[in-house]
């Protein structure tokens, strides 16, 4: 089934009609939801009634209501909620292809994904978002898009792979499937870049909206970001935050990832101030498919914040309506109203929130956590599995940082890592000198960090240092390094760390760990160097033994590649690391490693 943006998903005159007579009996319907615990989010009631579908939209709700159907289901009473909408997530850090989600994400509810593609645009620009759309037919669930409003992320602090400029992003807003400018950081508000300020333009004249990513934004600075006409924001991490962003009229996406956890600080700020709920809706940003598979997706994040004690109606409204209506799709999804699409949940506790039957535009799709039809993982073109071209030989020599001053410690800044968040501190460190170079502290847990560039550019090679990682031996990297996606590497020895660039080369994107040259797990991501070929379950299996054999080398946190992929982030405060440097986020701009003499 082809599944089309609201615009080319008008409806006919045609369809309008035979829904209505439909309706009146004249027609039979597809299928019939009989026994059901309706939970409508317009009316905030709870009743029993019948659903009645037709082409994939609802014909009725009404308990009066006596129409002839060609398939009848009892429900047996169980609760029948709107399929849940992730409004802002990235395909490319689940590590799985769109086709390979969906065994993840649709039983647990999850019936429509808001995709900001930017990691696969950064790597390889319109054509590689084309290629990622070609899976839309074979979706059982609505991928909607966020237009890719900043590749690259940092013009002149990065190398990344592809350029889309305010004329390439105006082309991909009239695709079928965008609903939205992605996520654009202050920086190109508050710098006043022409540029960045023409897309906001384009996309209000289409009367679409802007999405946010405000991290760190506070007071005047916050005004000016949101007169810009940005709608909403995802980085909110404490209550003050989410507050300032309600009053300058911004709604806040309330994100559960696997290292971004806000969900119980924002919604336990909100009900004890009491604040009004219509403008969050919740979004999971990036999430390892391991986590939502064992932990749940949207899903949790209801079942979360009825526990923290958001009133059940309302806690289903934050994944339904909320978000429709945010997106301006409320005609299409979000409710179990006539006409909208029948994306619909059959759940038995309504607090657990774990479907037992899961439909979308009124076809069966999962049942009892598992979905009906495997959707199978299609071929991408050659051409993007070939993204890895270094442009020199990695040794152990490329990741040395050479001292300014002949003496025997110096100063230097240091990525300090904060757990459960992507965000992080400058810390200052005095790290000793030999022969010249800077060497780290591993006892002291500080580590070398490096960005190697991937796209045959220019060869550059970021060296800096991070504090939180643990590792006592080895090293491990990642060729998903936001948003350059160039390939991020830590270890304790260079050599390790050369030789995991090596292996990461080898399988054209991936993720290693190295303990003395030996490699301890690995696993192939060769769509992009983003994602994998393979069904959800090898990739989750793959992924936990690369989690376990960091642990095993002393390494820290919950998710330790997500950790990874987020610390050479140059739009999240405090600092950034890309292959031209470190970077000051705030000041936007490179700054020494080494500290300088007053």
């Amino acid at each position: 089934m082809k599944i089309q943006r609201k615009e080319k998903a008008m409806r006919t005159f045609e369809e309008i009609k035979d829904t209505i007579e439909t309706g009146l009996g004249k027609h039979p319907c597809d299928l019939k939801l009989q026994n059901v615990r309706l939970v409508n989010v317009y009316s905030s009631e709870i009743y029993n009634t019948d659903i009645y579908i037709k082409n994939g939209r609802i014909i009725s709700i009404s308990p009066e209501a006596n129409l002839e159907a060609q398939e009848v289901v009892e429900c047996c009473g169980q609760f029948a909620v709107p399929g849940l909408i992730d409004t802002h997530m990235h395909f490319e850090s689940t590590m799985l292809s769109p086709e390979a989600l969906a065994s993840v994400v649709v039983p647990q509810g999850t019936t429509t994904l808001c995709a900001d593609l930017m990691e696969i645009a950064n790597v390889a620009g319109a054509d590689g978002l084309k290629a990622m759309l070609d899976s839309i037919s074979r979706l059982p669930y609505r991928m909607l898009i966020e237009v890719s409003s900043r590749v690259p992320t940092a013009p002149g602090l990065e190398t990344n792979g592809a350029y889309m400029g305010a004329e390439e992003v105006r082309a991909i807003m009239d695709w079928q499937e965008s609903i939205s400018l992605g996520e654009l950081d202050p920086s190109k508000i508050l710098l006043v870049k022409d540029e960045y300020i023409e897309k906001i333009a384009d996309t209000l004249a289409r009367r679409k909206i802007v999405n946010g990513h405000a991290i760190g934004r506070l007071g005047q600075e916050l005004n000016v970001y949101a007169s810009a006409g940005i709608s909403d924001d995802h980085e909110c991490v404490t209550e003050e935050e989410l507050l300032q962003r309600l009053r300058v009229g911004m709604s806040v996406l309330v994100r559960e990832g696997s290292t971004e956890r806000n969900l119980d600080a924002l919604i336990g700020g909100v009900l004890r101030e009491k604040l009004p709920l219509d403008n969050l809706m919740f979004c999971t940003d990036d999430k390892h498919a391991g986590e939502i598979q064992r932990e749940g997706h949207i899903n949790y994040n209801v079942a979360r914040a009825m526990e923290l004690g958001v009133g059940e109606i309302d806690a289903v409204k934050l994944a339904t309506l909320n978000a429709a209506r945010h997106f301006r799709l409320e005609d299409e999804i979000g409710s179990i109203t006539p006409g909208r699409l029948a994306d619909i949940l059959l759940v038995e506790d309504l607090r657990e929130m774990k479907p037992s039957q899961v439909y979308f535009e009124g076809r069966l799709v999962a049942k009892d956590c598992k979905l009906i039809q495997t959707c199978e993982v299609g071929e991408y073109p050659e051409w993007l599995k070939n993204t890895v071209k270094l442009k020199q030989l990695i040794t152990e020599k490329s990741f040395r940082v050479p001292a300014r001053r002949d003496r025997p410690q110096t100063q230097v800044t240091v990525i300090d890592l904060i757990d459960r968040q992507i965000i992080n501190k400058r810390l200052i460190a005095t790290l000793p000198c030999v022969n010249g170079e800077i060497l780290a502290d591993p006892v002291h847990d500080i580590l070398k960090l490096a960005i190697v560039e991937r796209y045959g550019k220019t060869g550059g090679v970021g060296v800096g240092f991070v504090r939180g990682f643990g590792l006592r031996e080895g090293a491990m990297a990642y060729s998903m390094s936001h948003d350059h996606h160039n390939i991020v590497v830590v270890g304790v020895n260079e050599l390790d760390m050369a030789q995991s660039v090596k292996v990461i080369q080898e399988m054209q994107g991936g993720l290693c760990v190295v303990r003395n040259g030996e490699v301890m797990a690995k696993m192939r991501l060769p769509i992009g160097g983003l994602m994998s070929e393979q069904d959800a379950g090898t990739v989750m299996r793959e992924l936990d033994g690369l989690n376990a054999a960091a642990r095993s080398l002393g390494c820290r946190g919950s998710a330790p590649f997500m950790t990874l992929s987020f610390i050479s982030l140059p739009t999240v405060p405090e600092l950034g690391l890309t292959d031209m440097g470190l970077v000051d986020v705030l000041e936007h701009r490179l700054i020494p490693v080494e500290i300088p003499e007053k």
